[in-house]
């Protein structure tokens, strides 16, 4: 079997779409070897299909994520409750609120940051659209921790620890775990510069979780905000409340 043929041929794959992804605009095949760590004949061979199907583009600048990318975007959130309804409900709490509004799931054994109402590639957002590994010093990362089954979030824990990222993370787990049953009785996360001490950040449950007690197939979904620390103490009451009435929306 060739280098670039069976499973690992499919990693280089999955790891040259990322290394486009992650390119500030198109990114020339050489550079993608150097970043994936392979020939420039098998970045062309793996190239060929993504490109076929879509999945990248080549420029005369170097290769580009292609049209499929968004159409995946679109089938995900198809697939995940609520998505649809984000689409009117975090612009009307970014105007509501004057601060970034943020859709975030558990699923998979992952949390994401879906949606969000920052412009893209501007640099200044902190949550941007795609895996939070910061889940345990964010609002949201709490609100869907707390809401998911303790099989779960022990496992989520387990694969990712919890680092000390400023001086008011929380990183005991016994700590963490009645930060989470604060969460659950009130119905509202918060983090105050826990994951940057520049920004804190409020969240809120939506609906009720999926999966079992064990939390196999485990889902839950979160609407949060950020803003300045600075700003934290006179505006978290609005935004709270802003945040609970959004959520009733989605409540059972």
């Amino acid at each position: 079997m060739a280098a670039s043929d069976g499973p690992r041929s499919v990693e280089r794959a999955l790891d040259l779409l990322d290394a486009v992804a992650e390119g500030a605009g198109p990114v020339s095949a050489k550079a993608l070897a150097r970043r994936v760590d392979c020939s420039l004949s098998t970045v062309y061979h793996l190239l060929g299909p993504l490109t076929e199907r879509g999945h990248v583009v080549r420029t005369a600048r170097g290769y580009a994520l292609g049209h499929r990318v968004p159409h995946l975007h679109r089938a995900y959130g198809r697939q995940v409750r609520t998505a649809a309804a984000m689409r009117e409900v975090l612009p009307a709490v970014r105007r509501a609120t004057g601060a970034e509004a943020y859709f975030t799931v558990f699923r998979g054994g992952e949390i994401s940051v879906v949606d969000s109402t920052a412009p893209p590639g501007d640099g200044g957002d902190p949550f941007v659209v795609e895996c939070e590994r910061r889940a345990h010093a964010t609002a949201h990362g709490k609100a869907l921790l707390a809401a998911v089954p303790r099989a779960a979030r022990t496992r989520y824990l387990d694969r990712h620890g919890l680092p000390r990222l400023t001086a008011r993370t929380i990183t005991a787990r016994k700590e963490f775990e009645a930060e989470l049953a604060r969460v659950r009785r009130t119905g509202l996360a918060v983090s105050v510069g826990e994951a940057d001490d520049a920004l804190s950040c409020l969240a809120v449950p939506l609906g009720a979780p999926l999966g079992g007690a064990d939390g196999a197939g485990a889902e839950a979904q979160a609407l949060s905000v950020s803003l300045p620390t600075r700003e934290y103490g006179d505006r978290h009451p609005r935004v709270a409340e802003v945040l609970q009435r959004a959520a009733e929306r989605f409540a059972d």
